[in-house]
């Protein structure tokens, strides 16, 4: 791969410094040239293109959480000659909402949740990208709840007929980026735990995660232990019982003296046809955008045990996708 210019000696450092330099440096003038003039976006909210949109994002939520830090965690990232650099950029979001905005009134009220985006980069330049935040927690923790705050959105747009629709299969923007991850043994056996989670086979999670397995998860759930971890997967899972899984992106990674790791975005697509984290079914067709890093340690049954996952998927989306349908507004 062609380097990076001389300010970066590799990938994490050009993910972490341009982040901090476009938020809590305010260079928001810097997306002209780090991110491509037509670049594809996609959040569980909706997809957009061009750097002008990020642009604009972000000066609306700099000016409502003007304290805003986003601390790296982890970059974990594959690369090739084809397709360029794919960096899964997680971090902790923290903020003090200080100005009326999209949140609603100023309240005060301070958040800390965590974003995992993956952007695809090739000669300093960003030029596509998948986001998730994790907006659930960002709700709870300002004193709200994301099924509220999702009605709230509708009515604010102006109800059912004109309210934007969030991300679904049907009108994903294509990507400019078709890279696939790289071959790796951590990121295989991760898309093996969660093929199997999401096949129901919640058993395995005793059979492969550390026994003092910590899970920090949409919503702000810190779950501590193999039973409070497959609690999580199920409520998602039960809810959705008939949807797709598919993954769309897997990277497995050593070294960085860290943990052997993984990253995966990963889907479920179908109907929202059995009680779960989101209620009462409502046959709602639903698209969730998922995810997830895993860090493995040296504890499990067979020598080798998931010990940390990290997974986010957007709760307020999910509940629009399912009060657009329902109109219980």
């Amino acid at each position: 791969m062609k380097p990076f210019s001389n300010r970066w000696s590799h990938l994490p450092d050009y993910i972490v410094d341009i982040t901090k330099e476009i938020w809590e440096e305010r260079g928001i003038e810097t997306l002209e040239r780090y991110y491509a003039s037509d670049i594809p976006v996609r959040s569980p909210m909706g997809a957009s293109r061009g750097n002008k949109a990020v642009i604009a994002a972000t000066m609306a939520t700099l000016h409502e959480f003007p304290d805003r830090q986003l601390l790296a965690e982890d970059v974990i990232f594959s690369d090739d000659a084809k397709h360029g650099f794919l960096s899964s950029h997680r971090l902790i979001s923290t903020a003090t909402h200080a100005a009326d905005g999209a949140f609603g009134p100023a309240t005060g009220k301070r958040f800390a949740v965590r974003v995992i985006a993956d952007c695809a980069a090739r000669d300093d330049t960003i030029y596509d990208e998948w986001l998730v935040r994790d907006y659930g927690g960002m709700v709870r923790q300002l004193g709200g709840d994301p099924q509220t705050y999702a009605r709230m959105l509708i009515e604010r747009e102006g109800g059912p007929e004109k309210a934007a629709r969030p991300l679904s299969s049907a009108d994903e923007v294509p990507p400019v980026y078709f890279g696939r991850g790289n071959v790796n043994a951590w990121g295989q056996r991760y898309a093996d735990d969660l093929g199997r989670i999401m096949a129901a086979d919640f058993a395995h999670i005793h059979r492969r995660y550390d026994r003092a397995a910590i899970g920090e998860y949409a919503g702000a759930c810190h779950a501590l232990g193999r039973e409070a971890i497959t609690a999580f997967w199920l409520g998602l899972r039960s809810a959705f019982p008939s949807a797709k899984f598919a993954i769309h992106h897997q990277i497995g990674m050593d070294g960085g003296m860290l943990s052997p790791r993984a990253a995966l975005r990963w889907s479920l697509d179908g109907t929202h046809d059995g009680w779960g984290a989101f209620g009462r079914p409502t046959g709602a067709r639903v698209h969730v955008m998922g995810m997830s890093h895993a860090e493995y340690g040296p504890f499990g049954p067979d020598g080798v045990g998931l010990r940390r996952e990290f997974a986010l998927y957007d709760e307020v989306a999910i509940w629009k996708q399912i009060l657009l349908h329902t109109g219980a507004l």
